[in-house]
């Protein structure tokens, strides 16, 4: 039998933040990563979900395209007869916190409690940035033309990368 603490340590900020995925322009986490960090099977997860159908909006959750799922299928080498048979459902913040209350499992409430944490400490991340941002636009504008370069090369260090997916395997492309 696990502990709490065991448990704690299984659902962590990092390992969350990890799995968080921006489809659509939202971030979102799959069904089958929040059934692993509620301790179920995603068929279980899925099961809830359906018998809670109004609990789950189209801002708390929805499905993906099957281009979608493709594209994921082959960033994550998923074999396509030993792996998913449907088109993976993904939940924002508020439809992960919903599963959570819906599953009813101490795991569930643990994971959701990092959940909110790891989306948390993102926005912080992108709020520092846009304050950051805007000092940067006020010392540009207090400061002549010369430190131009200097102003450009920071902001380039803090634009975020184009979207990227994550990639599991060797990188087999030239560059």
């Amino acid at each position: 039998m696990k502990t709490k603490s065991k448990q704690l340590a299984l659902v962590s900020v990092p390992m969350i933040e990890r799995r968080i995925l921006i489809v659509r322009g939202c971030k979102v986490l799959l069904d089958s990563d929040l059934a692993d960090l509620y301790g179920v099977e995603t068929r279980v997860l899925n099961q809830a979900v359906s018998r809670n159908k109004d609990r789950f909006p189209k801002d708390f959750m929805f499905r993906l395209t099957k281009d979608e799922a493709k594209f994921l299928t082959s960033q994550f080498v998923i074999s396509s007869y030993g792996g998913r048979r449907h088109i993976p459902y993904v939940f924002t913040e508020y439809g992960a916190l919903m599963l959570a209350n819906t599953i009813k499992s101490e795991r569930a409430v643990q994971a959701s409690i990092a959940i909110v944490r790891a989306f948390v400490q993102l926005r912080e991340t992108l709020s520092a940035n846009k304050e950051l941002a805007k000092k940067l636009d006020e010392l540009e504008k207090k400061y002549n033309k010369q430190f131009a370069v200097v102003f450009d090369a920071i902001r380039q260090l803090m634009t975020p990368p184009k979207e990227r997916p994550r990639k599991i395997g060797f990188n087999t492309e030239s560059k």
